[in-house]
């Protein structure tokens, strides 16, 4: 018989505390092995118990979530799960506590409270599986990196690459990936468009946050918007985004809330419009991510004559998405987190 996953809940309501233990110990393959009020005792707890999975509120006395995650990743790397608050406040920190190591994040619900912890449950019992399996061994001494673009250099011939477009599609782990990948990008790279899996609220933050870190301009993206040299396109949190030839520019195109590929926003459906729209004016690359989104629309955007790849088992918090993605055929090979901005810039420029 497998162990079940040991989890470790932080959080400083008792009621909240006893809610997550109880949904949490529904699912056999779960085991709440303690809970915390406050980072010094999860600090305490986390050596005593030892758990695989530590589940973690976003505002809290004495420590915020943040600090506390700035100080836990660099000496215990471990898998979290922050549960935040959908307060601006709370989306704002959340954004941060991704940038500080969390693998993902379970959204407290404010409107119908009954139906809505059911739901949350559901979703907190499958993200923390899916973190139990996130490598983040990255993370042992980490320093934080300074808030300044690292541009890749001798990349100045793309400012005359028109009518091009860069795909990156993502998961777990995947705003991390995002910001490592494209704050390499110099600001004369051909547009980028970006699907990471992140429901609505969140994509605005996380696409600020982006823009003061990269050479680009990076803006959540709204209908109409025209892809074009020098900016960074990230698909709105709960709306499909495509990606459609307009005359002689490409636009996005913002709209519908179905799940497609379990997703919304999902890669397939931004990665088969480029295949439909741009064909081999396109570069696509999968990130770090659960499950299989985007692997059938990145194998259509090769067989439009798109050249695609992927992120590697090694440098990958979760291999799903980019394994798929390449075994299906879509990607040509599989490139380390590190060497992912400079491939696509170098398949951009080859025949």
């Amino acid at each position: 018989m497998v162990r079940p996953i040991r989890v470790l809940i932080v959080d400083d309501s008792a009621l909240v505390r006893n809610i997550l233990s109880q949904g949490l110990n529904l699912d056999p393959n779960i085991e709440v092995v303690g809970t915390a009020a406050d980072p010094y005792q999860a600090r305490d707890k986390i050596v005593q118990l030892q758990p695989d999975v530590l589940t973690l509120d976003v505002e809290m006395p004495k420590m915020d979530g943040v600090a506390f995650l700035r100080k836990l990743m660099p000496q215990f790397p471990m898998p979290v799960v922050m549960v935040s608050s959908l307060t601006q406040r709370g989306k704002q920190i959340t954004i941060d506590a991704l940038d500080a190591g969390a693998v993902d994040f379970v959204a407290k619900p404010t409107s119908n409270v009954a139906s809505g912890l059911n739901s949350m449950i559901g979703e907190l019992q499958v993200k923390v599986k899916i973190a139990s399996t996130a490598n983040v061994s990255h993370w042992k001494g980490h320093r934080v990196e300074a808030n300044r673009p690292q541009t890749l250099a001798g990349s100045k011939a793309l400012a005359e690459s028109t009518d091009k477009v860069i795909a990156i599609g993502a998961s777990t782990g995947g705003t991390e990936a995002i910001r490592k990948v494209i704050t390499q990008f110099p600001a004369t790279t051909p547009g980028v468009v970006i699907v990471q899996h992140m429901p609505g609220g969140f994509t605005k933050m996380f696409s600020d946050r982006l823009n003061t870190l990269c050479a680009m301009e990076v803006k959540e993206a709204t209908d109409g918007d025209r892809v074009r040299n020098g900016l960074i396109l990230v698909a709105p949190g709960g709306m499909q985004m495509k990606v459609i030839r307009s005359g002689g520019f490409y636009h996005v195109k913002c709209g519908g809330t179905d799940k497609i590929s379990g997703h919304c926003p999902s890669v397939d459906v931004m990665m088969t419009s480029i295949a439909e729209h741009v064909g081999a004016n396109a570069v696509g690359g999968m990130l770090t991510g659960m499950g299989g989104d985007g692997s059938d629309g990145m194998l259509k955007m090769k067989n439009a004559g798109a050249r695609c790849i992927a992120q590697d088992e090694a440098s990958s918090v979760v291999f799903g998405m980019p394994k798929v993605a390449y075994e299906k055929g879509g990607a040509e090979k599989l490139v380390p987190l590190d060497k992912i901005a400079q491939s696509l810039l170098n398949l951009l420029t080859e025949k």
